[in-house]
């Protein structure tokens, strides 16, 4: 895959040649990743309901994936993020907000990210480490894939 197809914002903000941070549940890490991952701060809430990394299924990574809208969701998080998460707000789409709701909830139980409750707003990441671990490979599929 070629990194020119990557935007110079993203080359900025995503590490090209350094490995990720070790997962926090102590798994070791077998990639590099081009990708930078935002380390969770002391405060940060819990994790909504997820699953494990290991019951995470290419079928239903896929299927959250096959959607345009959620698979630019996807790429926006891995490319453009500049903090640990980012509300629905963050991306700007003129849609209803049960819709965009239902869109970041299909992307969660997929393990693709990875939400967290900040009182009445919910936030999201891509679960990097995560994935890369299952699916070497996929992300960057997803960062170089243009609609």
């Amino acid at each position: 895959m070629s990194t020119k197809a990557v935007s110079t914002k993203a080359v900025s903000t995503a590490s090209a040649k350094t490995p990720s941070t070790a997962p926090t549940d102590g798994a070791p890490t077998r990639f590099k990743s081009r990708f930078k991952s935002f380390p969770a701060a002391d405060h940060t809430p819990e994790p909504l309901e997820e699953p494990a990394r290991e019951d995470i299924r290419l079928e239903h990574v896929m299927a959250a994936l096959s959607d345009p809208l959620r698979l630019t969701i996807v790429q926006r998080l891995l490319l453009e993020a500049e903090a640990y998460d980012h509300t629905c707000g963050w991306f700007g789409f003129d849609r209803p907000k049960s819709s965009l709701t239902h869109h970041f909830k299909v992307l969660r139980e997929a393990g693709v990210t990875r939400q967290r409750q900040y009182g009445l707003e919910r936030r999201s990441q891509v679960r990097i480490e995560d994935l890369e671990d299952r699916f070497p490979g996929l992300l960057d599929l997803v960062a170089d894939w243009r609609p």
